[in-house]
């Protein structure tokens, strides 16, 4: 579950330090975009090599600068096409990233955004222009990250944490149909906590969230039931992504 800070600075009582010169200076904003799938029961996010310094030849999020009259949010489309030749995925602001050092260039303030995606923008992903290389990773397995994105990428996670225990988020990250040990090991992998199949299974199907389609699966044991999430569910999501 996400934490929030609810302290409250009492700006009467605290003396702030006088402005210096420098402090009248701009700080330059960027976004940077966190990209889930679930493949081959893993958690992955979306990273690319970074072409130029600082940190060239370092994994980071695809991201860059905004320019000085785009909007932000068109700024996020356009670095994600540029460095990952991934288009028209709905990105959901997620928070906004700002330690005085957190960019060795200077004073960098960073707009973050996330999404789920499906199969068919993981096989749209490869490297832009303005990257070296991109490629999958387990958020549990990341190689060294650029700047603060490791800390970026965990903040997501617990958004997606926080978001999959209320929502019929988990449509994002399953085939249309599937067996509910399949839904449970999305959630499992997701929360990384083992979860009693008893006690899961009588929860999501109090939810109302989830509808069978009477089709069985057959393998090694016994047939397993082909669930799908039901439209309602789906479209009361959507809404959410619309209006998050």
């Amino acid at each position: 579950m996400l934490r929030y800070d609810h302290s409250v600075v009492n700006a009467t009582a605290t003396r702030q330090p006088a402005l210096s010169a420098d402090d009248h200076l701009r700080p330059s904003v960027t976004v940077d975009l966190v990209l889930f799938t679930f493949a081959e029961g893993e958690l992955r996010v979306l990273l690319i090599k970074r072409r130029h310094s600082p940190f060239a030849d370092s994994w980071a999020l695809p991201g860059g600068f905004v320019g000085i009259h785009e909007r932000i949010e068109d700024a996020a489309a356009r670095e994600l096409a540029e460095e990952t030749t991934v288009e028209g995925v709905y990105l959901e602001q997620l928070y906004t990233f700002g330690e005085p050092d957190r960019d060795p260039r200077g004073r960098v303030i960073t707009v973050a955004y996330f999404a789920i995606v499906g199969a068919d923008v993981v096989q749209q992903a490869h490297a832009g222009a303005e990257a070296s290389d991109a490629g999958w990773f387990s958020v549990y397995a990341l190689p060294p990250l650029a700047f603060d994105h490791a800390r970026i990428i965990n903040y997501a996670l617990q958004r997606l944490r926080y978001k999959l225990e209320y929502t019929a988020l988990g449509f994002f990250l399953l085939p249309e149909e599937f067996t509910l040990s399949e839904l449970q090991q999305v959630y499992e992998v997701v929360l990384c906590e083992p979860l009693d199949k008893r006690n899961f299974r009588r929860k999501i199907l109090t939810q109302g969230i989830l509808e069978s389609t009477t089709k069985l699966r057959f393998g090694d044991h016994r047939p397993a039931k082909l669930y799908r999430f039901a439209a309602a569910a789906i479209e009361l999501e959507k809404a959410r992504r619309r209006f998050p």
